[in-house]
C-alpha cells in the first residue's frame, strides 16, 4: 500500500521517478500569468498534443500540392483515412478492430446505433437509463420513443440513485431489469456517470440484460482513453463515444462507434450511406446497398480528414503510452488527490465519487460543505488561481488528474490553494 506525503518534495519525487513524465512534454499546458495552468479538465476538453499541429499541416499540405489526387497518392492516403486510426483506438477499448470505427459525432453515433437496436415491439418498447443522465442521452432516448410511437412518461424507465451522492449501486439496476426487462427492448447506460464520477461495471449489466433479452448499448464518453475497458469481451451490442476528453482530439472531435462483431454481417436495420457500403465496390455507385462488414457498414459520408488528423497524433501517443501504464498511473495520482483531500479538507470538501477504485477513473466529483454558493465561490477562487476543473449543476467540481499530463505536484498544488479559499472563509 502506498504511504503518501503531503509536501512538495515527496510530490516532486513521485513526478521525477514516473515513467510515463515524457508525454507531459508532448503536450501544451496553457499559460497562466506567466506559468502553468493546473489543468483538471481532461474528462471535458483535453490538453492539444504537440503532434496536431503537423499531422494537420500535413494534409493541408497535400490538399493544396495534389487536391483531390491525395485521395489516392498523399502522404496518408485519404481513401483509408479512417481506416489509420482503427487500431489504435480498438485497443484502447478493448475490441477488435472490425468492431470501432472513427464517425460522426457521439449524439448522431447514438441515433445510429438506436435505428439498429432499439427496435421496438408491442410487447416490448421500453428503454431502462439511469435518472440524471447526460442530457445528450436523455433527449436522444426520448425521442427515439416518441419516434417510435411511444410514450417516455411510461416507457423511458429511469434508475434512481441510491447510493451516497447520487451514485448508483448494482443492486439498483439489478432490480430495475428485473422488475422492467419483460418490457425492456433496450438498456443504454454510461461507462461513467458524468456527474458523480461512478463507473458501472460493464459486463454485469449485459450479462443482466441479457437474462432478460434486452439489447446493450453504452455511452462511453467518460470512459474511453480513462478507464480499462474490455468491449469486445462485454458483450455489448453497441457503444458510443466522444473523442475530445481523454483522447485529446480537439473540440467537437470525430467520434468513435462500437458494434460487436456478432452483428458485423447480421441483417441489421440501419441509416444507410455510401462510405457504409462495401468499399470493394462503392465505387460501382450501384442502387443497392451493400454494407461493409463490421462497423465500417454503419458509416455514412467520407471521413472528415481535417478532424481525424488530431485523433490520429493523439492516439499515436497512446499507443506509445500503453493503456495498462496510463491506468495503473491514474489510479495513483487519483487516489493521491483523494488521500489529500480526506486528510487535509474533509472539514471543507465531500467527495461524490466512490473511493473503491474499481468504481471510479481519473475523475473526483466533490461539493463544498457549506453549500452551493460556497462552491461558486470556491470554483471561481480556482479559476484565478490557474487551476482549471469545471462546474456541474448543481453544486459539483469535477477534478481529474489525467496521467499524461497531470502530475502529483498538481494534485498538491490545487489542495493547497482549497486551503488557502478556506482560511478566508472563516
Amino acid at each position: 500500500m502506498t504511504v503518501f506525503e503531503a509536501t512538495r518534495g515527496w510530490a516532486d519525487a513521485q513526478d521525477a521517478a514516473d515513467p510515463l513524465r515524457a508525454f507531459r512534454d508532448e503536450f501544451h499546458i496553457p499559460p497562466h500569468h506567466g506559468r502553468e495552468t493546473l489543468y483538471f479538465c481532461g474528462n471535458s476538453l483535453g490538453l492539444q498534443p504537440k503532434g496536431v499541429r503537423a499531422a494537420v499541416e500535413a494534409e493541408l499540405a497535400d490538399w493544396s500540392e495534389l487536391a483531390v489526387e491525395a485521395h489516392f497518392r498523399g502522404r496518408s492516403p485519404w481513401m483509408h483515412y479512417h481506416e489509420y486510426v482503427r487500431d489504435a483506438m480498438a485497443e484502447v477499448v478493448g475490441a477488435r478492430p472490425h468492431e470501432v470505427v472513427a464517425m460522426n459525432t457521439l449524439g448522431v453515433n447514438l441515433h445510429l446505433m438506436m435505428v439498429s437496436f432499439y427496435r421496438p415491439t408491442a410487447e416490448r418498447h421500453a428503454i431502462l437509463m439511469e435518472a440524471g443522465a447526460f442530457p445528450t442521452d436523455r433527449y436522444a432516448l426520448e425521442s427515439q420513443v416518441r419516434f417510435h410511437g411511444f410514450d417516455p412518461a411510461t416507457d423511458l424507465i429511469e434508475i434512481q440513485p441510491d447510493g451516497p451522492g447520487g451514485t448508483l449501486s448494482m443492486a439498483a439496476i439489478s432490480q430495475a431489469i428485473a422488475a422492467h426487462g419483460h418490457r425492456v427492448a433496450l438498456v443504454v447506460l454510461p461507462g461513467v456517470q458524468y456527474r458523480t464520477g461512478q463507473v458501472f461495471d460493464l459486463a454485469a449489466i449485459v450479462r443482466l440484460a441479457r437474462a432478460h433479452g434486452c439489447l446493450v448499448g453504452f455511452d462511453l464518453a467518460h470512459a474511453v482513453g480513462n478507464l480499462p475497458l474490455a468491449l469486445h469481451d462485454s458483450g455489448a451490442d453497441f457503444a458510443v463515444w466522444c473523442t475530445y476528453k481523454y483522447l485529446n482530439a480537439g473540440p467537437g472531435a470525430v467520434a468513435g462507434c462500437f458494434v460487436h462483431e456478432r452483428h458485423a454481417t447480421a441483417d441489421v436495420p440501419r441509416f444507410a450511406g455510401w462510405w457504409g457500403h462495401d468499399k470493394s465496390t462503392r465505387f460501382q455507385m450501384g442502387p443497392q446497398f451493400v454494407p461493409t462488414p463490421g462497423a465500417d457498414g454503419w458509416q455514412l459520408s467520407n471521413p472528415p480528414i481535417l478532424a481525424l488528423a488530431p485523433l490520429r497524433a493523439s492516439l499515436d501517443v497512446f499507443t506509445r503510452a500503453g493503456m495498462p501504464n496510463l491506468v495503473a498511473k491514474s489510479r495513483r495520482l487519483t487516489a493521491y488527490l483523494d488521500w489529500l483531500i480526506r486528510s487535509r479538507l474533509d472539514d471543507t470538501l465531500d467527495i461524490v465519487t466512490p473511493n473503491d477504485p474499481l468504481q471510479r477513473g481519473a475523475q473526483l466529483s466533490v461539493r463544498v460543505r457549506a453549500g452551493r454558493d460556497a462552491g461558486r465561490a470556491l470554483f471561481g477562487h480556482l479559476e484565478q488561481q490557474g487551476i482549471v476543473g469545471d462546474w456541474r449543476e448543481p453544486d459539483v467540481i469535477r477534478l481529474s488528474p489525467t496521467p499524461l499530463y497531470n502530475r502529483f505536484a498538481d494534485c498538491l498544488g490545487a489542495v493547497e490553494a482549497i486551503e488557502a479559499w478556506r482560511g478566508t472563509q472563516a
